[in-house]
């Protein structure tokens, strides 16, 4: 997948590295893009982007806990989730009713990247926020129970 996956050649850097190590770090290799590595503090729900817009809009009106989501320029929506969620998302479907029908949801788990923004994604463009993360919001990710139905309602409604 261009631009979401680490180059072997490149440094990983921990979270909260100095700015000037984390510029070292870049100019060793111009352009690149930076990853998030999924599955450790987050997990994703990807869903089309005019599905995540109308759930995030919903989920916010419930006045849910949510965190970051980010929209690549190809048009999709990444919902932070708390980890685990990849692996719980076809007993969570199935429980909510909607293991059945054709949805557009796909879960990012532990062993996948993304590209974080304002990165470029593979040559499509920057990676942006559709909801940037908070000191509050980063570190604890919602549960993936809170959102899915929202999510795979708007999916099937909108995608289907």
């Amino acid at each position: 997948s261009p631009g979401a996956h680490p180059l072997a050649f490149a440094e990983e850097l921990a979270a909260g590295v100095t700015l000037e190590k984390a510029a070292a770090a870049w100019a060793e290799t111009p352009g690149a893009a930076v990853l998030l590595p999924v599955g450790r503090s987050f997990d994703i729900l990807d869903v089309p982007e005019p599905a995540g817009r109308n759930a995030l809009a919903r989920l916010e009106r419930m006045g849910l806990p949510l965190g970051p989501v980010a929209a690549t320029p190809t048009g999709r929506a990444l919902f932070f989730v708390a980890p685990g969620a990849a692996a719980e998302l076809p007993d969570l479907l199935y429980r909510m009713g909607w293991d059945d029908a054709a949805l557009d949801l796909r879960p990012l788990g532990l062993g996948d990247h993304i590209t974080a923004p304002p990165s470029d994604h593979g040559g499509h463009g920057p990676m942006r926020w559709l909801r940037p993360p908070t000191l509050d919001t980063a570190g604890r990710p919602p549960q993936a129970r809170l959102v899915v139905g929202t999510l795979a309602y708007v999916c099937a409604r909108l995608c289907g």
